[in-house]
């Protein structure tokens, strides 16, 4: 039987080994500035062209590349960065694997013009499919220009699975900021269809910072620095207020280098426990610099993931250096140690009864102690430490619902407790052993300010009001849309926001859109934008800019679901404008809400996938309470 196995050709070679490292244009934008911060520049300019599908080039002021050198760039596994193996454990460069370039020119036409500063001449190298078209002297400026052009040509499957143009672009500013904030030193100049989008000054972090997300940061940041004999850490988190619902701003760094870091993570939101609640994250940018020889970065082809010989011991130091940073800078709850904190729990009154409405605990035979009815705590004197644990667990049960909170509310916001009434006549108590009757319950009732409990022939529904209202203005929005219909109310004072590089692009995108369902934003030039006037429905509910960010974060996260545009700002305008868990309705507001809902073309889901209601059965309730 004749071999079978041979070596694959080089151009076929190259192609595979672009499928890990080259995924998209903003992996070719990575690779080539992180070549360039290698190369010692202190000025790098980044040219992108329809989202870097038809250009994506970087100029630098760096080291340039000798005639060998540069042909040498495009060979597979050739390298400046490492000699031996025992280079691996001693990595400070951002490249090393060599495959980056010999990657790129596979899925690509690349033109490299390159200069040394002591040489007077340059060269012009042109590869294509692997292949060398031209390589001759030129005339170039001291440094590197590498332009890659029509990316993925050859691979016409590739290219079909790339996103539309403002997500394709969103992962290339995402690239380059990484790369920016851990340089803030280097002048830094990008350019997107011929429009100059960020103009960044050598500085200080703080600054490069500002830079990059606009000078509404300034506010937000807290300074972490901390220095051990095996770690330091040093940047900035976000203060708790200001924290999002959704990921994006976080970053680590490892000895200049981004990394992606569940565990690390884990550790930074410990930090922020009790500040924020689970689903928000916090704005950070934490550069850690440890001995290279002590981590491993050759874990995966774009470097982003590396091991630790001692993982805990970073972790226990990134949690107390940023929970002590929060403290220091008053974004902790204070506490006062000469006052006992249980005599400031809320005062809670169940209601059992008519007659005994007012009484808040259960008496100290069913385990608990006897609280006085003018709502004030008893002292603890003579009381056992388990009574004392009693009733600490027993006003836990009811932490959050607090009285004060129930008479401040106007009565038709007042929730509707089930009533029963006790009967000893024998022809009300027919059919009934308990001789009970029980009033029906037809308005609908609120439960945790969450679900709205509404009767119905064979049993009862269950709606969850967020979910519900979502669905709602889904529709209603998807419609304003289809008829550009939208009515819009002007604001007295009109209110300028400035956004990032990316949120922009965004907004540009959509902003025909959303001005037709009744938003009224001009753009003002660069990242500026002006509110004149917003939705009827959205005024006086937060801030114009708090509602705009809110609307362009959820865009953000219905981009990547391949959405049409309009379901799409649909979709975030319901998510951003619904009624939230934990939001006090009155029964009008709950009645409105379930007619509406039911009134929807697809009433069961909310845009987002989640269930609207579930329907109990009066047969399957019977059941429940079978002995």
């Amino acid at each position: 039987m004749a071999d079978i196995i041979q070596l694959l050709p080089d151009a076929i070679a190259n192609q595979i080994a672009a499928g890990e490292v080259i995924q998209r244009p903003a992996s070719v934008a990575k690779e080539l500035l992180e070549n360039a911060v290698d190369a010692g520049s202190t000025k790098i300019q980044l040219i992108i062209k329809d989202a870097g599908k038809t250009l994506l080039q970087v100029i630098d002021n760096g080291c340039g590349m000798s005639e060998t050198d540069a042909r040498m760039s495009f060979e597979r596994h050739a390298t400046s960065k490492i000699r031996s193996a025992q280079d691996l454990f001693a990595i400070r460069t951002m490249g090393f694997r060599g495959e980056a370039m010999a990657s790129i020119a596979a899925v690509a036409q690349v033109e490299m013009k390159t200069r040394q500063k002591v040489k007077e001449m340059g060269h012009l190298l042109r590869v294509e499919a692997s292949s060398l078209v031209t390589q001759e002297p030129c005339q170039a400026a001291p440094g590197t220009s590498i332009a890659v052009k029509n990316l993925f040509y050859n691979v016409p499957a590739r290219r079909n699975f790339l996103k539309s143009d403002p997500v394709e672009l969103k992962h290339i500013l995402e690239e380059f900021n990484r790369i920016a904030m851990a340089n803030p030193d280097i002048h830094f100049i990008v350019h997107r269809d011929n429009e100059e989008i960020h103009h960044l000054m050598p500085g200080n972090l703080r600054q490069r910072i500002v830079g990059l997300f606009g000078s509404h940061t300034n506010k937000k940041l807290i300074p972490v620095e901390e220095t051990t004999d095996i770690v330091r850490i040093k940047g900035y988190v976000g203060k708790p207020e200001f924290a999002k619902k959704t990921r994006g701003d976080q970053y680590f760094f490892v000895n200049n280098r981004f990394i992606k870091s569940g565990y690390l993570h884990h550790a930074l939101m410990g930090a922020y426990e009790e500040l924020i609640s689970r689903d928000h994250y916090p704005f950070y940018v934490i550069f850690i610099e440890i001995d290279p020889a002590k981590i491993d970065i050759n874990v995966h082809p774009t470097k982003q993931e590396i091991k630790f010989d001692d993982e805990r011991l970073v972790y226990n130091y990134l949690k107390v250096t940023v929970r002590h940073a929060l403290g220091q800078h008053h974004a902790m709850p204070s506490l006062d140690f000469e006052r006992e904190s249980t005599f400031n729990l809320p005062v809670i009154s169940p209601r059992q009864g008519s007659e005994s409405r007012e009484q808040t605990f259960p008496s100290k035979a069913s385990g608990g102690s006897e609280r006085p009815s003018g709502g004030s705590s008893p002292s603890f004197s003579g009381q056992s430490q388990r009574e004392r644990n009693n009733l600490a667990n027993w006003e836990k049960m009811y932490e959050g619902m607090v009285q004060g909170d129930e008479e401040e509310r106007p009565d038709s916001e007042q929730p509707q407790a089930f009533t029963v009434e006790s009967s000893f006549s024998s022809e009300e108590s027919e059919g009934n052993d308990l001789g009970i009757k029980v009033k029906e319950q037809k308005e609908p009732y609120q439960i945790h300010y969450t679900y709205i409990l509404n009767q119905i022939k064979s049993g009862f529904i269950l709606i969850d009001q967020q979910a519900a209202h979502e669905r709602i203005l889904y529709e209603a929005y998807l419609e304003k849309l289809q008829e550009q219909s939208g009515n819009s109310q002007q604001q007295l004072f009109t209110q300028t926001v400035e956004l990032t590089a990316a949120d922009t692009e965004i907004l540009l995108g959509i902003l025909d859109e959303i001005n037709t369902l009744g938003f009224d934003i001009q753009h003002f030039g660069k990242n500026t934008f002006v509110i004149n006037g917003l939705p009827a429905e959205l005024v006086g509910k937060k801030e114009e800019s708090k509602i705009l960010d809110q609307l362009i974060e959820q865009y953000k996260m219905g981009l990547d679901l391949k959405l049409d545009v309009k379901e799409n700002i649909a979709r975030s305008m319901a998510r951003s404008a619904a009624v939230k868990r934990g939001q006090v309705l009155s029964k009008e507001e709950m009645q409105s809400l379930v007619d509406k809902l039911f009134a929807c073309a697809i009433p069961f889901k909310s845009p987002t996938g989640r269930n609207c209601f579930h329907t109990f059965e009066l047969d399957t309730l019977a059941k429940m309470f079978e002995g």
